[in-house]
């Protein structure tokens, strides 16, 4: 979801009143505002810049016109070129609020994060009243963890604007990443009142797993899909949720046809290409094969990286670990993937084209960056947990980047793991969760990837099983703990009762106690052969 800027009316050329932001223009120039304002909300980049090129050439430094254009260079992607003209907005304006709320998404764009939140939290100083920077200060303060801080901000977007929808979404997301689940289903409600079919509040619902929807809802949710007029986010969110319902009503055919849809739609948006995927892992895991010796064995002791298939007991195992003393869960962070991402653009080749031409001093380069970008996360403790999922990927590299980090595989019955990931939404796109025998294929990969190069840094990599936690929770733990270099706490075999922010789907279930009847393909008998099949390939 987009930050919001507040952007002039978009309709109504009365000029006999002129608006205060308008003071200074041209009476003609007062409609090719309100026309940028309406391209700008629409998307139409070229109108919006040919309009704001007039402008600009006759009234070069009006704050509004500037601030416009800061608003079309941030939704284009240009945070420099937005921060530029919006410093020269506010250099003349320095009190204006929804200049410093603009202002903060571009810093953001830049990766000035503390300068972002500044000037989200200024322009609250300056309007109070005004929803759209409480918003987008929640908005970023829940992305970047601080869901405490998110919800108070949030909870002001809700009560100065109480039908704007993403605020009541991201208040109800934030309320249950902090396990108050009664506060946040309250809130989804809310937006289901103002917007029956919104895909988001269904969604928020489904994912507080220990709380099953009820008859009404799964009715709700039959009749809403029967509408043809409802966008195809929402459906194909609606969808997911109905297969839920329909599951914890042991209504198995019914889910299973429902989720194959959900599934079906959202593949259409984006078809993952397994043989492409398959060769990709073969590129990484070939690159990976000869590495320099790092410079500082011990760099990146700090970090405790879980890894896997999705849906595979890794907010479980982050939650067991988080709770420890010295342990700060960060949960999924795109920090490693971006520092690789950055490093192909310098170089101007894709990874792992590139990692045969990196020493020992570009790796250590790498890790120090990493460990830079997540400093944050050891503010007030020492280690962190980084459990972005797909970093499995990176796995071979980190020996040389990361080489004192901690690495967990967590690992879960394929088939169980599989279908799970089939029941869940995920918003990438493409995503191999769509297709069971795309799930098969990536579940291989990440297995053959992993089993390589545990067999090669035995000591770096623990490979855990849910099913054995499930089983035996105290020796399992006591050794998980030990592996990553971390003293026993007893507290740790009452991770549920920790009050940490979980923020994913798995965010109800880590607040339970372990339970053991988890199992759920058996339900489905023959519907999953098929999938069976293709995890024996």
């Amino acid at each position: 979801m987009p930050p919001h800027s507040a952007a002039p009316p978009a309709a109504g050329n009365d000029n006999t009143h002129v608006e205060p932001r308008m003071v200074g223009l041209p009476a003609d120039a007062i409609p090719k505002m309100h026309a940028v304002a309406r391209a700008i909300r629409d998307g139409a980049v070229p109108v919006a810049e040919a309009l704001l090129g007039e402008l600009l050439a006759s009234t070069p430094e009006h704050p509004e016109a500037l601030r416009l254009y800061g608003i079309l260079h941030n939704r284009c992607n240009r945070p420099d070129d937005a921060k530029a003209v919006l410093q020269r907005a506010l250099a003349q304006r320095p009190d204006d609020a929804q200049i410093h709320n603009d202002l903060g998404s571009a810093l953001l764009g830049c990766g000035e994060r503390e300068s972002a939140f500044d000037s989200w939290r200024r322009a609250c100083e300056l309007a109070p009243t005004e929803p759209m920077p409480w918003y987008n200060l929640g908005r970023n303060l829940q992305l970047e963890g601080s869901t405490g801080p998110a919800v108070t901000a949030l909870q002001h977007a809700c009560t100065l604007a109480p039908d704007f929808l993403p605020a009541r979404i991201l208040l109800g997301d934030a309320l249950a990443h902090l396990g108050r689940f009664d506060e946040a289903s309250a809130r989804y409600r809310d937006a289901l009142r103002l917007h029956p079919a919104c895909g988001d509040a269904w969604r928020g619902l489904a994912n507080i797993k220990m709380r099953p929807l009820s008859d009404s809802d799964r009715e709700q949710l039959s009749t809403q899909l029967r509408r043809a007029d409802i966008a195809e986010p929402d459906r194909i969110a609606m969808g997911y949720a109905l297969g839920k319902v329909c599951e914890d009503q042991a209504r198995y055919p019914e889910a299973f046809a429902v989720l194959s849809e959900a599934n079906a739609r959202m593949r259409r948006m984006g078809a993952w290409n397994a043989a492409t995927f398959r060769d990709y892992v073969s590129a990484v895991i070939a690159a990976s094969e000869v590495l320099p010796e790092p410079l500082d064995p011990n760099l990146g002791s700090e970090a405790i990286f879980i890894v896997g298939l999705p849906r595979s007991g890794s907010t479980l195992f982050e939650q067991i670990i988080a709770t420890h003393p010295q342990v700060e869960g960060a949960s999924e962070l795109s920090d490693l993937g971006d520092v690789l991402r950055d490093e192909s653009l310098r170089r101007n080749q894709a990874f792992p084209r590139w990692v045969a031409e990196a020493g020992a001093q570009d790796w250590h380069r790498l890790g120090r960056d990493y460990l830079q970008r997540t400093a944050r996360w050891r503010a007030q403790r020492p280690r962190f947990t980084d459990k972005m999922p797909e970093n499995w990927l990176f796995t071979g590299v980190l020996r040389a980047m990361l080489p004192g980090a901690t690495i967990i595989d967590t690992r879960r019955d394929p088939l169980e793991a599989a279908w799970s990931c089939f029941k869940q939404q995920f918003y990438r796109r493409p995503h191999f969760s769509c297709d069971l025998a795309d799930i098969a294929a990536y579940l291989q990969d990440c297995a053959r990837a992993m089993d390589h190069w545990q067999r090669i840094a035995p000591t770096r990599i623990r490979t855990c099983s849910y099913e054995a936690l499930l089983v035996d929770p105290e020796p399992q733990i006591r050794e998980l703990l030990a592996f990553c270099r971390l003293s026993f706490e007893a507290g740790c075999l009452e991770f549920h009762q920790s009050p940490r922010s979980v923020r994913t789907p798995s965010a109800s279930q880590v607040r339970q106690p372990l339970r053991r009847d988890t199992s759920r393909v058996a339900n489905y008998g023959a519907l999953l052969d098929p999938l069976r099949q293709a995890l024996q390939r």
